[in-house]
């Protein structure tokens, strides 16, 4: 694991005096603190009670009301490819058409080198600009004999010698997005070229270039599906595995609905910018429905941005960057050059602990939130989106604290506020950036100085019976009584 910035520390105070003093308020932390060792604490405070009763009952109606105008989920395409959220390397964000089949070699090569591949990184994806601006007289994609004057199959073959696999890209109208051919009406010719002619992996398929109405005929299901049907008929005539479908359709008509019909992962936002605002926009949008990721079905919020050396995110922002995408269980594209990657980037990105939630094995579910914080929960702030998340994983319940003020917060959670914790339990505190154990946490969990637009990521283990006699006796109190019939939370 590589060192971050070591000025974050753990706050490693006298534990035993905190348990004597039984404080109900955090302690300040020493200066270059960012995460307080979690706080016995046993008692609300009627602000407390005042706040998490209007917060349950508010967030109970809400989502019970969402729950009733939400369509079932469609179930997802389990179809032997793409089990997990794909990890890997796009060229878009560092190279937009400055692509040639040096740049792919290299960039492979450096996944490789970089020790990226063994962390899971193994999709060498090409982005649009790769091909002839015309097909040829008999009607298919041709590569650009300038830019890749050995051919597509023989930089396929480089790429996967390395261990890795080979990601392409098309699109599902008349032209790519920067109009090069797009794949409308030659879908089966399209998809049997890249995959059994040219042995690609994966596919990224676009939404440029829509034909009109009067010749598609068709919704945004119909146009995706064209290719969707594709894909299964090479696979059955071929007898190989069926290329891994990415749908890139911006969010617009709600793919979350139906892409996973269709495909392994489905684009959720438009394109990701290289600012917070950018960070927070998605991670907002996000927030409404993350309940639509599972096993053989993510949703893709775009490429990963991290540090580049220009400036465009901050250290702390560009950890919560990855840190939501990750643990939303969105695939992980890198779109940095990685001959100019920092250290800091590769910190990031090298995250063991916060990667084994993105491929957990077990739970193919996302985070999603249980409390907006700065906001009333269901608020759509692009600003200011959910601060309180948490999600099942094989190891424990995975907790996200996501600081959206410009200054540095103090952060407070009741555990039984996450659905995944059970009431009467104490947990054990596992920091999954400063990969440090944290004590043992007893109802609620405090922490302190959480950098402006930075994030906690934590993982709590069921450690047991909280001790006895805690007061009051639901840490949450709503219609909480006694078994004589006594209501003890008025």
């Amino acid at each position: 694991m590589r060192d971050c910035k070591e000025s974050f520390s753990m706050d490693h105070g006298d534990r035993e005096k905190e348990v004597a003093y039984g404080s109900s308020t955090p302690r300040v932390s020493s200066p270059g603190s960012w995460l307080q060792r979690p706080v016995f604490q046993v008692t609300l405070t009627p602000a407390h009670v005042g706040m998490a009763m209007l917060s349950f009952t508010l967030a109970a109606l809400l989502a019970y009301i969402n729950l009733l105008a939400r369509p079932e989920p469609t179930s997802a395409l389990d179809n032997g490819v793409g089990r997990l959220p794909f990890m890997g390397y796009n060229t878009w964000n560092a190279y937009v058409c400055d692509i040639n089949e040096t740049v792919i070699r290299e960039s492979a090569d450096l996944l490789v080198s970089l020790g990226l591949k063994d962390l899971g990184y193994n999709y060498m994806n090409i982005d649009d600009c790769y091909a002839e601006k015309n097909r040829t007289e008999d009607g298919d994609i041709i590569e650009s004999a300038e830019r890749f004057p050995s051919g597509m199959l023989n930089l396929t073959d480089y790429i996967h010698d390395l261990g890795l696999k080979a990601g392409i890209y098309s699109d599902s109208g008349w032209f790519t997005c920067q109009l090069y051919p797009g794949s409308f009406q030659n879908e089966e010719r399209d998809i049997k070229l890249f995959r059994e002619t040219w042995n690609f992996d994966l596919l990224k398929y676009d939404n440029c270039a829509v034909p009109f109405d009067d010749i598609i005929r068709e919704g945004m299901v119909g146009k995706f599906t064209r290719m969707a049907d594709a894909i299964a008929a090479q696979a059955k005539s071929s007898g190989k595995d069926p290329i891994l479908f990415s749908l890139c359709q911006w969010g617009r008509e709600q793919p979350w609905l139906w892409a996973k019909r269709l495909g392994q992962s489905w684009r959720t936002t438009d394109d990701i910018g290289p600012h917070w605002d950018a960070i927070s926009s998605i991670i907002n949008q996000n927030s409404f429905y993350t309940w639509s990721s599972d096993f053989y079905g993510h949703g893709d919020m775009d490429i990963v941005r991290v540090l580049s050396g220009n400036g465009d995110l901050t250290f702390e922002e560009a950890k919560s960057h990855f840190t939501a995408w990750a643990l939303m269980k969105s695939p992980l594209l890198i779109g940095t050059d990685l001959s100019k990657i920092t250290k800091e980037s590769l910190c990031i990105l090298t995250n063991t602990e916060i990667i084994g939630i993105n491929q957990d094995s077990k739970v193919g579910t996302a985070i999603t939130p249980f409390r907006w914080g700065k906001n009333p929960d269901w608020t759509n702030d692009y600003t200011y989106p959910a601060q309180y998340w948490s999600g099942e994983s094989e190891n424990g319940t995975v907790v996200m604290l996501l600081n959206v003020e410009n200054e540095p917060a103090d952060m407070f959670f009741t555990l039984a506020e996450s659905p995944w914790i059970r009431a009467g339990r104490q947990y054990s505190v596992r920091d999954l950036w400063s990969h440090t154990d944290n004590g043992t946490a007893v109802r609620n969990l405090t922490v302190t100085n959480v950098p402006a637009h930075g994030v906690v990521a934590l993982l709590l283990k069921d450690a047991g019976d909280e001790p006895s006699g805690l007061q009051p006796p639901c840490s949450i109190p709503e219609w909480c009584i006694d078994q004589n019939g006594t209501r003890v939370d008025q």
